[in-house]
């Protein structure tokens, strides 16, 4: 059972910062905070310490992955779950980039 949480575990929790972070910017564009953090718009800090969180995650994940402690002993289920791991960030970096670089609302 163990071995089949390592192997899931990176793109579960991709797909859970995924849903919560692009739901964070329907709520953030359907009635905006006020103010601003050193000239950016409160919801654009907001989106961007999501993202921020997500990719500190994601990369806590691989670095447990990878220790001898949580990660699986070797073998398949190794490989596979560090390549899930892999696939997490690279998945986290690419499919929330967005927030951070197009327009907030449309």
């Amino acid at each position: 059972m163990m071995d089949l949480l390592r192997i899931l575990v990176a793109p579960v929790v991709w797909l859970a910062a995924f849903s919560a972070v692009y739901g964070l910017q329907g709520v953030l564009c359907a009635a905006p905070p006020e103010g601003t953090v050193a000239g950016l718009p409160m919801a654009r800090v907001l989106l961007a310490l999501s993202f921020a969180a997500a990719l500190l995650v994601q990369v806590a994940l691989l670095v447990l992955l990878l220790s001898r402690r949580f990660g699986a002993s070797r073998g398949f289920v190794r490989t596979v779950s560090l390549g899930g791991g892999l696939v997490g960030v690279v998945a986290t970096v690419w499919t929330l980039f967005p927030v951070l670089a197009l327009p907030l609302c449309q």
